[in-house]
């Protein structure tokens, strides 16, 4: 939970590929603190504020969040021999189809593994 939480605060993540980057990063893990994440194509042609309150925070157990929209997330984090399993829930939105958001915030969580794997 710590590389999570250091990672989005070093702006290493979220992001579901090489071709965006976060040029902006606000994290404050704690129940009622806020996180907010510019998301931008590096070309300049598309970007979004991916923003959201934490409504429950387990140390190294789960993290719980709201988006500004009303859809929640949630995220546990379960030991499994010597490894941890990050599983994430999400209330998918309406724009895009759901396996489309799934394969988006898979390929975030696969960007936050290749980040963490890189530093041990």
């Amino acid at each position: 939970m710590a590389c999570w939480r250091k990672s989005r605060r070093a702006c290493q993540s979220p992001k579901a590929n090489d071709d965006w980057h976060n040029p902006r990063s606000v994290n404050d893990l704690r129940v009622g603190g806020r996180f907010s994440y510019r998301m931008e194509a590096k070309d300049g042609s598309m970007g979004f504020d991916f923003e959201g309150t934490y409504t429950n925070v387990v140390p190294n157990r789960l993290i719980e969040y709201i988006l500004e929209d009303g859809r929640t997330v949630s995220i546990n984090f379960e030991p499994v021999n010597s490894k941890i399993k990050i599983v994430e829930t999400f209330d998918a939105e309406d724009a895009n189809s759901a396996e489309l958001q799934r394969q988006g915030w898979q390929s975030i969580l696969n960007g936050f593994t290749l980040y963490v794997e890189s530093r041990i």
